[in-house]
């Protein structure tokens, strides 16, 4: 009997670092059907989730897809020194239609939430109207140096996508209000990663 695996829509974020294989594999995305849409990042990492990931970097290209087993194939095949995150979406939270997207702020509940508790998180989102997608996920890493410590809320994490003219320092502020407000609600929710687009490339 053949297990069919499951498959998900979401986010990938590989590091670029001008060799042979980052280029090689921005590329292949340039071409995929199934790359949506595709941007160059620069990524911070808050000081919590620094310790999880101590092969990251700053410049990425960040692609949005539409089936993860694609994507898990081409991070195996295109492996690298320094770490690749893919975000598989597992339940969309909801979604509001922007012409542009010019940041994705990701973070993690530190513990496992209620029915009742994703729906207090998402009322929040929804009063902030800059928020195109909200979604929970699912975290993959890929890299070809093993990492000491293994994270363990790689099955909590929130993914928003973040709409807005002004500069990335006045996202960042907007997006750090919205989690101190998800706080004041009593829901341990961390920053992981924070993705500024740059460029947009597909």
């Amino acid at each position: 009997m053949t297990v069919q695996q499951l498959s998900h829509f979401g986010y990938v974020c590989s590091p670029y670092l001008h060799n042979h294989e980052s280029i090689k594999l921005k590329d292949h995305w340039l071409a995929s059907d199934n790359i949506e849409a595709l941007y160059f990042v620069t990524g911070t990492f808050s000081n919590e989730s620094k310790l999880y990931f101590p092969n990251s970097t700053n410049h990425y290209i960040l692609g949005k897809f539409k089936d993860s087993q694609y994507i898990q194939e081409d991070l195996t095949k295109h492996n690298q020194e320094k770490t690749s995150f893919l975000f598989n979406i597992h339940d969309q939270l909801f979604e509001r239609v922007f012409e542009k997207t010019n940041f994705i702020s990701v973070y993690y509940l530190e513990i496992d939430e209620t029915k009742n508790d994703y729906q207090d998180i998402t009322n929040i989102f929804l009063k902030r109207e800059k928020i195109g997608i909200a979604g929970l996920a699912n975290l993959e890493t890929f890299c070809n140096i093993p990492s000491k410590f293994t994270f363990p809320y790689a099955h909590n994490v929130v993914i928003l996508e973040v709409a807005g003219e002004k500069n990335h320092q006045s996202v960042n502020n907007y997006c750090e209000q919205i989690k101190r407000d998800i706080n004041r609600k009593g829901h341990m929710i961390t920053n992981l990663i924070n993705l500024s687009i740059l460029e947009t490339l597909k």
